[in-house]
């Protein structure tokens, strides 16, 4: 059943559904939710969004807890051009792009499989991609204590390019740089050539 303007601002919001606040939000566009199209459409976004923002459930601690494994190996370690899709907090658009993960071990590795899961935890939840890089490097970071970690985020952002500037080829990277990276100019350095070469 469709609500209404007056249901949902007199009701108290623990007795509204999810889909309730999505009919109201179509009927404030000008839209009619009880059309055709639109019918199962707040149903629709309800599991889109659950998806989306599945990170707020996930816990990085039992992303990572099988696949931590015990190495004699202090060479960097890189996992580049991992595919990544968040949404901006402040517009709720999606933001997507790349990530380029390294870490220079201290006796442990990650399972290269866990990397990019790693990226999804955070990135599937409202972000900032400034605040995405940092949570990537920091969890790798309180998961192996190595001797450095790197990411490089590269994305377009929906809410720079469909409104407000609507530049179409603007893209943004951020850096997060620990440990090694940030003391070593030739570590850092040998991160951005491999990542650049390919």
């Amino acid at each position: 059943m469709a609500s209404n303007s007056a249901t949902i601002e007199s009701a108290s919001l623990e007795t509204i559904s999810t889909q309730d606040l999505y009919r109201e939000l179509l009927l404030r566009m000008g839209e009619d939710p009880n059309r055709d199209g639109l019918l199962k459409t707040p149903e629709r976004i309800e599991k889109s969004m659950a998806f989306l923002t599945q990170g707020y459930t996930q816990d990085v601690t039992e992303v990572l807890h099988d696949a931590l494994f015990d190495v004699d190996y202090d060479e960097m370690v890189i996992v580049k051009d991992v595919e990544f899709y968040s949404m901006c907090e402040h517009h709720m658009l999606p933001f997507f792009g790349r990530a380029h993960i390294a870490y220079v071990p201290n006796g442990k590795v990650i399972g290269l499989s866990k990397i990019p899961r790693l990226v999804d935890v955070f990135a599937r939840r409202l972000q900032v991609q400034e605040r995405l890089t940092r949570q990537v490097a920091e969890a790798i970071t309180e998961a192996i204590q190595p001797q450095g970690v790197a990411v490089i985020m590269e994305a377009e952002h929906l809410c720079m390019m469909m409104r407000g500037v609507e530049k179409q080829q603007s893209s943004t990277v951020t850096s997060a740089m620990l440990g090694v990276f940030k003391s070593q100019l030739q570590t850092r350095n040998e991160f951005l050539s491999l990542v650049r070469g390919r």
